[in-house]
């Protein structure tokens, strides 16, 4: 019977994540494997609160402290590297947000899918929220079209770069897509074996992209199921939905994701891509006055953090490609409990 390690990530939501947890949990009747919950160094009592929850609660779960937080990437890098309790590793990762929780079959589906489809490497959940509106969580991989279209905001564009807008319609069916979002990710540990896992240097945003593009080039594509639904509160630890101005690491992980991936001319001409249309869009909104949808300052600050990494481009790469993470430890036991 295969086996799933499921990997619940918390930064400094413990009542929540235990919320998460509990509905994992019960998902998990059924099947073999475990929970373990990672408290990615909160440093506001999360560790100690999560022990306390789970012991009271009389679970078997792991509550393991990752000592340092290095991101999202790097937290699941830890649960995985963890194991089994007897220190194997699974046949899968389950990885949930800490503000999701698995409807009714959701685990067990993505399971069967996976077990169904030897070819797919990753199987994402539909995502919907509280409220049952379906979220956007399956995308197109990221290009310099995909970014003129998102800058410029205008329909007629938009119709006519359909194919590379990176959200991707709601998909009515399950089926391949280029990446999804990482809040209910069920991931081949086969795959991981293969390519590493989570690329580090990503500290949020853009590890979830990178991941299935490394996924697909070495022939693993992702699939979005349908059939396996998470309800998802969304932007809890981040904050994302009350950002008045981006953070540098939004900025930070767009660049090495387009560098990483497609060297560093290709990023600078994404960088232009995204200005130019950027730049049309705020005249359209001048001529029309309107105000605009972006963060205050946004197109600016994205032109002042690329310029200054592409000048520091060469002294920071030192001759190297930053790497996908570690290959072949996914079993390897380097939590502490």
């Amino acid at each position: 019977m295969a086996q799933i390690l499921t990997i619940i990530l918390n930064y400094r939501t413990p009542a929540m994540t235990l919320q998460a947890a509990e509905a994992a949990l019960r998902e998990m009747e059924g099947i073999a494997g475990e929970l373990v919950i990672v408290d990615n160094d909160s440093g506001d009592g999360s560790f100690e609160m999560l022990q306390e929850g789970v012991q009271s609660r009389g679970w078997d779960v792991r509550v393991l402290q990752s000592g340092h937080n290095g991101g999202f990437g790097a937290g699941m890098n830890f649960g995985m590297r963890a194991g089994l309790r007897d220190g194997s590793a699974p046949d899968y990762y389950y990885i949930l947000n800490s503000d999701a929780f698995p409807d009714a079959g959701a685990i067990h589906v993505l399971l069967d899918y996976l077990e169904s489809h030897p070819g797919v490497g990753i199987a994402g959940s539909c995502i919907h929220g509280p409220e049952k509106d379906i979220h956007f969580t399956a995308f197109r991989f990221p290009g310099i079209l995909s970014e003129f279209e998102g800058a410029i905001r205008f329909g007629p564009v938009t119709r006519m770069l359909a194919d590379h807008a990176v959200p991707m319609p709601v998909p009515e069916k399950s089926g391949p897509v280029d990446w999804l979002a990482g809040a209910s990710m069920m991931l081949r540990a086969r795959v991981l074996d293969e390519i590493g896992m989570f690329d580090e240097a990503f500290f949020l945003y853009f590890e979830e992209t990178d991941l299935c593009r490394r996924a697909a080039l070495a022939g693993w594509p992702t699939h979005y199921v349908a059939e396996s639904r998470v309800t998802h509160i969304g932007s809890v630890s981040t904050g994302m939905k009350g950002w008045d101005r981006v953070p540098e690491y939004w900025l930070d992980s767009r660049w090495h994701y387009f560098v990483k991936n497609h060297g560093l001319g290709y990023a600078v001409l994404a960088t232009l891509a995204h200005v130019t249309g950027g730049s049309l869009y705020r005249l359209r909104a001048l001529l029309q006055w309107r105000g605009l949808a972006d963060s205050p300052h946004f197109l600016r600050r994205l032109i002042v953090h690329d310029a200054k990494s592409l000048v520091a481009a060469p002294v920071r790469r030192g001759g190297q490609t930053a790497g996908n993470g570690p290959k072949g430890t996914s079993g390897r036991k380097e939590g502490k409990s």
